[in-house]
């Protein structure tokens, strides 16, 4: 039986797309959610399709598009980094890919896409006992935003409403108050600090993944 072309199927969005050569300071993002997603998508580790997790029975939407960098893992190193920042010592890293926003002016209406993102800094998440960073970026070249660097730059409005959205969106009245908070607002440096480790502790687990980018996709058009 004659082999089907590789090209014939879909690359698995966690581990068959690359970060991107330039990453972490430039990367590609996976994005799951967009703003006006009234459902939590999520992606299935094991098929590589986005499934619904839940319905947002509350008003909780992420203000920004909302996914996770290819090929990362919060895993040993992640953690470590968490444990040393915050001074404590009982922190694991929460066995997922590392999260990631990223601030755009256009207006996005469905997740399952790539996009090509520049960090400027992140959330130091702590969930119960795990380290759940949130990485804060902005969509490459963007009108609004992608002259921004660092996170002093980014509207104060967006970052409290980031803030908000993750401190309360896993919050379910009537079954006691969760503890998830946010130890650190971090810049750009630490971002990618963070990243790198995200990206050994993938390659630790699963090995090397594919080097093809979305950069390099462009540029042969």
């Amino acid at each position: 039986m004659k082999k089907p072309p590789q090209h014939a199927f879909q690359a698995h969005p966690w581990h068959g797309v690359s970060p991107g050569e330039d990453a972490p300071a430039t990367l590609t993002a996976y994005i799951e959610l967009v703003p006006t997603d009234a459902v939590k998508y999520e992606l299935d580790k094991e098929t590589g399709i986005l499934r619904l997790d839940r319905p947002q029975l509350f008003s909780s939407q992420c203000p920004s598009p909302y996914g996770f960098i290819p090929q990362t893992f919060c895993g040993p190193l992640v953690a470590r980094r968490a444990a040393e920042r915050t001074g404590r010592k009982e922190i694991r890293g929460d066995g997922d890919p590392m999260d990631i926003c990223v601030l755009t002016e256009k207006v996005i209406t469905s997740g399952n896409l790539l996009v090509h993102a520049v960090p400027i800094g992140g959330f130091r998440m702590i969930d119960g006992d795990e380290a759940d960073d949130k990485i804060i970026a902005v969509l490459e070249s963007d009108l609004a935003y992608g002259e921004i660097q660092h996170m002093v730059q980014a509207p104060v409005a967006m970052v409290n409403r980031l803030k908000h959205y993750f401190l309360t969106y896993k919050q379910i009245p009537g079954e006691g108050k969760r503890k998830v908070e946010i130890a650190e607002v971090y810049d750009r440096p630490e971002a990618l600090e963070v990243i790198r480790r995200s990206m050994k502790d993938y390659q630790s687990l699963y090995g090397k993944g594919p080097t093809g980018t979305l950069r390099s996709a462009r540029r042969k058009r």
